[in-house]
């Protein structure tokens, strides 16, 4: 974490969030003074190091504000007088998205398993199962010998057995109960017992018209400072709820030589920096599934043997209202 700040005819401060940050470098290749510089990601990555990603000369850094707006994952934020720039109507601004649809969810919790930045809050509440299912059931004490049978078979694990005595007395204190709020009344405990000393008659079918359907509620929503908008989420979603618009459109690739070659699982560099969980290893090779890639350029620097290319046609950057700045910011483009 750093921070810039000066006063004057205005106060302005950049702020920079080392939890936002991707370690991609768009920032450094933007700015005008050259005072953002990219640390060794690998070895941060692996946990070999404890240290920011990015660090700032405070003193050649003129507080122009390229950077914040440059970062597609609000990594850096410049304030003017207290407003960030991003708010403000004069300053360029990412038209990226990351929204669910509630009214169209089910609730299945995919999309927070995927997700490789946990940017997902999932919430599900289902019914009681005691609400969907009707019977009776009642365990004979004088016939039971506790054996157990019944407890070790119940598919819900229903049935609980205390017999395992502690003394002497204890011979004659055995136990048996039925949980009624996991029972679903199949019968099996029935059916096994050698004693004949359970009744369980189900009557779930017999009235099932009389039976609420069954509702699955919940909350699903993303988590805008965590998402880097790599689209697992949208992907996996088996109802189409979620939709992702990326910060660029491009390619990614795998550009070899004969002195320099993919290293795969003896190096694993770019896997270990994506944040979008989209680099694994196929046949010795590191292959980037470009579905989830959110072209941020992370691998790049990370490459060891300097053999991915990178290649952004067009940003979802707008209201870029300033020649020089405008110079400045195609800079990120046709790496």
């Amino acid at each position: 974490m750093f921070n810039v700040e000066r006063a004057g005819s205005e106060v302005r401060k950049l702020e920079y969030n080392d939890s936002k940050c991707l370690g991609c470098g768009i920032c450094s290749e933007v700015c005008p003074t050259s005072s953002l510089r990219l640390g060794p990601t690998v070895p941060i990555a692996r946990g070999l190091i404890e240290m920011d990603l990015l660090s700032v000369n405070s003193d050649s850094c003129v507080l122009c504000g390229l950077c914040s707006v440059a970062c597609p994952f609000d990594a850096l934020s410049l304030t003017i007088d207290g407003e960030d720039i991003k708010e403000m109507d004069n300053y360029p601004t990412w038209e990226v998205e990351s929204e669910v649809c509630e009214d169209d969810c089910v609730y299945c919790g995919r999309c927070a398993i995927a997700c490789p930045r946990d940017a997902i809050l999932f919430k599900r509440e289902l019914p009681k199962r005691e609400d969907l299912v009707r019977g009776e059931i009642s365990i004979d004490d004088e016939k039971c010998i506790y054996c157990s049978f019944c407890a070790d078979l119940c598919p819900p694990g229903a049935i609980t057995v205390s017999n395992t005595p502690t003394s002497s007395v204890d011979l004659l204190n055995n136990t048996i109960e039925v949980d009624t709020s996991k029972c679903v009344y199949c019968g099996i405990c029935k059916r096994v017992c050698p004693q004949d000393a359970i009744v369980e008659i189900c009557s779930t079918c017999m009235l099932q018209d009389q039976i609420e359907v069954p509702e699955v509620t919940g909350t699903t929503s993303i988590v805008k400072d965590e998402c880097v908008n790599c689209s697992w989420c949208a992907e996996i979603c088996p109802v189409d709820a979620i939709n992702i618009t990326k910060p660029f459109n491009g390619k990614l690739e795998l550009v070899e030589t004969e002195e320099s070659i993919c290293k795969g699982d003896s190096c694993h560099a770019c896997q270990d920096v994506c944040p979008c969980n989209a680099v694994e290893i196929v046949d010795g090779k590191a292959v980037t599934n470009l579905t989830f890639c959110n072209l941020c350029g992370a691998c790049i620097s990370a490459c060891p043997q300097h053999i991915r290319q990178l290649t952004r046609t067009s940003m979802n950057l707008t209201n870029i209202n300033s020649e020089s700045w405008n110079e400045c910011l195609n800079k990120i483009l046709d790496e």
